[in-house]
């Protein structure tokens, strides 16, 4: 690890911390930090006056040395939980429109996004989370996973969520029920993620338990995967979106439900100039054209405040 700067990996094992607390410290201005292109690094001079810090030892500060302690090129760091692949075009847009930020994802579902966001680790959090006694996405759970917090939800986009099949659906896998049948294998996807909760959900209305579906212990952590799983035969059906059957050779995609993907930041964070810049790309043409061209994603309500929390 040698050489004269580090990146944020090689900082968080010199400093026995993890990843995401060395960009907290950057973003606090208590480590320095600066930019070439999109890497983010640290000098090892300014790790060595941190760890000086640390151990309440004297190091003199940027002043002392003839430079500012502060400066454009310090890193102003923004997290963004979620899955979906409309997320990287998220982030690459926002790099070339607000390059003075870090853009970093944290690829976690729905219910560990809000966690996140609720412990301080994430900016903004995604989520897609159904519940079944009110019809309602995201605002019901928001309310009990963010107790206390005064949130702003927008709408990101629409999309279909349903099964994945073998070409022609051979075995006619058409609604929740069928789930249960003794010959259908299933591959689900891991806890807290917004496509297992819809699942769960169904499956309380309808009064079925997990251990009546064969391979509901079996799981994968992202829609390709699953459709990937079911394509090669390992699985009769599993469930995701439609954008990724339209990525995987071989499989059929039978809709079974509209869903609403939501962004979700604090009120405070809202009105910053990162909050803003988020908000002003959803309501740009050229961005809602993109993702309307990568097929299976409906953006006429992209923007929106769709809640207030």
């Amino acid at each position: 690890m040698g050489g004269t700067s580090y990146t944020p990996t090689e900082v968080a094992e010199v400093l026995k911390i993890s990843r995401y607390t060395v960009y907290e410290l950057i973003k606090r201005g208590e480590l320095a930090a600066f930019r070439i292109g999109r890497k983010v690094r640290v000098e090892a001079s300014d790790l060595e006056d941190f760890k000086k810090k640390a151990r309440g030892e004297a190091a003199p500060s940027a002043r002392e040395n003839g430079g500012p302690e502060t400066g454009p090129d310090l890193v102003r760091q923004v997290i963004i939980c979620g899955q979906d692949a409309v997320l990287d075009v998220l982030e690459r847009r926002l790099e070339k429109k607000m390059p003075g930020y870090a853009w970093l994802r944290k690829n976690l579902g729905s219910i560990n996004g809000l966690l996140a966001l609720y412990q301080g680790q994430a900016h903004v959090a995604t989520a897609h989370l159904w519940d079944g006694d009110t019809g309602e996405y995201n605002l019901p759970y928001i309310r009990h996973i963010l107790p206390g917090q005064r949130v702003k939800v927008v709408n990101l986009l629409y999309r279909a969520q349903g099964f994945y099949t073998a070409p022609g659906n051979p075995l006619g896998i058409k609604g929740w029920g069928d789930l249960a049948r003794q010959e259908i294998r299933f591959v689900n996807r891991e806890p807290g993620s917004g496509t297992r909760v819809l699942l769960d959900e169904h499956l309380r209305i309808l009064d079925l338990a997990p251990r009546q579906i064969t391979g509901y212990e079996r799981e994968a952590t992202s829609h390709l995967a699953v459709a990937s799983m079911v394509a090669r035969g390992e699985a009769d059906v599993g469930m995701g979106i439609e954008s990724a059957a339209r990525q995987v050779p071989g499989i059929e995609f039978v809709p079974l439900q509209r869903e609403r993907y939501d962004l979700v930041m604090r009120r405070e964070d809202f009105d910053k100039p990162f909050g803003q810049g988020i908000i002003s790309l959803l309501n740009s043409s050229a961005f809602r054209k993109e993702v309307a061209g990568m097929g299976g994603y409906d953006t006429s309500h992209m923007g929106e405040l769709v809640g207030e929390v």
